[in-house]
């Protein structure tokens, strides 16, 4: 019984001890961490609807430069990967510097103090400035985004400033920034909308007319539950997803890497493609036809400014979706729920990554924003741009 206790003992002593507590701690996903960490110090920015994307974008490609390089052992891959995002993001939120370097000093706390972490924080250092420094003048700071827009002349079917602020155009300059990987802005540029007297024009103005109205007596609450919780922007709405994706799927930190990177360098080139296609399309907004005729008639929701086809939230889903299903398969392993602060009581549950772009789909119809048709437009628009992402992403990380 002594012997047995004694044994005890000491065992307790070693799942209780310093050493045994350190390697407890080193099963902490690094990659998760600094993915919180990243949406952590980018939520405050005053802008999250394209400014976010290539901040995003910028993080974690410098991040995905810095574990492909030609080292294995993992106390280098995990010091780059935490040191190349608290690089870029020091430099890309400095007001949240403080929280970083707490955040870095806890990762690095929990790796050996050998050769392998200290050549990591260098090599994460290194590609980050890199990369920020390539990317210097992309055209994608809000000053260059926001660049001023004249008002078309008024007509049918071109776009106007809409109710109730009538401001003037926004993110025309978009179009002139800087892609990732896409040649040019209008490489996969979407057909014309449909023609003012086509069927399918009419069919989607009635569409919108009937259950896109603030008034709605046909769209139901799970409808407008639906369109409330995607009115936030894209890249919050989908942080979510991809975190779910990062988390439950196995492969290497080098692999779980890339896909950030490649989620947020297609979401960005998406970005730039729809924002191309909008101000060369000039299409008017579902609030702007009906006023033309009820000129009582109010959407559920704002509409942006900015023209209407092909829709911004769509593409943003259709790239995440095939991002995802190429890199994670069509569907998570579980469920998984998302929140939204623009529902703050809305839970929605998805599987699927169509799913997210079904509702997406659906949500810009019933908010009154978009045609249905422009929806499904920038959905495949989306998904063309991230397959040619994926065919040119190592380019990228070289």
């Amino acid at each position: 019984m002594r012997v047995k206790s004694i044994f005890t003992m000491i065992l307790v002593g070693l799942l209780a001890s310093p050493v045994m507590a350190v390697a407890e701690e080193r099963h902490v996903d690094v990659a998760v961490e600094w993915f919180d960490a990243t949406a952590e110090a980018l939520a405050p920015h005053p802008d999250p609807y394209v400014t976010q994307s290539r901040n995003w974008a910028v993080t974690w490609l410098s991040a995905a430069k810095a574990v492909r390089t030609p080292r294995c052992d993992r106390p280098f891959a995990e010091a780059a990967l935490a040191s190349a995002v608290h690089t870029a993001l020091r430099a890309l939120a400095p007001n949240q510097a403080e929280r970083l370097d707490t955040r870095l000093s806890e990762t690095l706390r929990r790796l050996p103090d050998g050769p392998g972490t200290r050549c990591g924080v260098q090599v994460g250092r290194a590609q980050a400035l890199k990369v920020l420094a390539d990317r210097e003048g992309d055209g994608l700071d809000p000053a260059s985004m926001n660049a001023p827009f004249p008002t078309p002349a008024p007509a049918p079917g071109v776009w106007q400033p809409t109710p109730p602020g009538f401001r003037e155009a926004k993110q025309a300059g978009f179009r002139n920034a800087r892609p990732f990987l896409l040649d040019r802005a209008n490489q996969f540029r979407p057909g014309p909308p449909p023609a003012l007297d086509s069927e399918r024009y009419r069919q989607d103005l009635a569409e919108v007319e009937a259950v896109g109205a603030l008034d709605s007596k046909l769209r139901t609450q799970s409808q407008t539950d639906t369109a409330a919780f995607w009115y936030q922007s894209s890249v919050l709405g989908f942080t979510g997803a991809l975190r779910h994706a990062l988390t439950e799927t196995g492969g290497s930190l080098t692999d779980r890497t890339r896909l950030v990177a490649a989620f947020h360098v297609a979401a960005v080139d998406t970005e730039i493609a729809v924002s191309e296609a909008k101000y060369t399309y000039l299409y008017w907004r579902p609030v702007t036809a009906m006023q033309a005729a009820h000129p009582k008639w109010t959407p559920l929701h704002v509409t942006p400014a900015f023209p209407e086809y092909p829709s911004g939230h769509t593409s943003y889903a259709g790239s995440a979706e095939r991002i995802l299903t190429v890199l994670r398969g069509p569907a998570a392993a579980r469920e998984f729920q998302l929140t939204s602060p623009t529902a703050p009581a809305v839970v929605k549950t998805y599987r699927a990554w169509q799913e997210l772009t079904e509702d997406n789909i659906d949500a810009r119809v019933w908010s009154g924003i978009h045609y249905r048709n422009s929806d499904h437009v920038g959905a495949a628009l989306g998904g063309r741009i991230a397959a040619h992402t994926l065919a040119g992403i190592d380019r990228l990380f070289c």
